[in-house]
């Protein structure tokens, strides 16, 4: 197996501030041979990552392949949480990277490190990390706001990318690694996020909440003692 152009022998962390986010094809046609995560999952997590693009002002950019045709519209709510996003239209190219007003985009925020989710994982997922690797990028692949249509075609990808260079990463690292610290302003704003991923979490959240609430409300009533 060749070495990634781009490898130095230390693991990949995401910079914040050279990170780009690419949401590629998550169309309501492509999201119907899905097969590998449930729907509102997939969902779920490419909310988050909007929102986490936008809180932690990460630029965005989208685009669909022939949407006027099955593979159907953009989610809508991928431009509705990542509102700062640039949608590309392209005319017919499967690889998004083969789309020059695309990769014109993506050259001209001048970010080097790449966060992409794309639909389908083993196409318009691949295709363009293992060509943005080849072109000197650090690319970072986000399995579970992708989808495919079977488990074993995502862990075929999975392999490809890998062997290509590429970081394969989930949701809730890419949130994690934006993020940094929860010692932030914003922290209320990140839990919002995790918890669009991880339902759970929100429930974590709920029941810290009211234990709080259940402390101070015993406080209170004996300091009225």
């Amino acid at each position: 197996m060749s070495t990634p152009a781009n490898f130095d022998g230390k693991t990949p962390i995401i910079d914040p501030n050279d990170a780009l986010m690419l949401l590629i094809d998550h169309q309501s046609g492509l999201f119907q041979i899905v097969k590998d995560i449930p729907i509102p999952q997939l969902r779920a997590n490419v909310v988050a990552l909007a929102k986490a693009a936008t809180i932690g002002k990460i630029p965005v950019i989208t685009s669909a392949s022939v949407p006027q045709g099955p593979n159907g519209p953009l989610i809508p709510e991928v431009h509705q949480y990542a509102p700062h996003a640039k949608y590309v239209a392209r005319r017919g190219e499967i690889n998004v990277w083969d789309s020059p007003d695309f990769l014109a985009a993506i050259k001209a925020t001048q970010r080097k490190t790449l966060i992409v989710a794309g639909t389908l994982t083993s196409v318009c997922l691949a295709f363009p990390c293992i060509s943005a690797v080849n072109a000197g990028y650090k690319v970072f692949a986000v399995i579970d706001a992708s989808g495919s249509v079977s488990n074993l075609a995502t862990d075929l990808t999975i392999a490809r990318l890998a062997q290509a260079g590429v970081v394969p990463i989930d949701t809730v690292a890419v949130l994690s690694e934006l993020q940094k610290s929860w010692a932030g302003s914003n922290a209320s704003e990140w839990a919002s996020a995790y918890s669009g991923a991880m339902p759970h979490y929100q429930l974590l959240i709920e029941s810290y909440l009211k234990a709080q609430q259940v402390a101070k409300d015993g406080e209170a009533m004996d300091s009225e003692r």
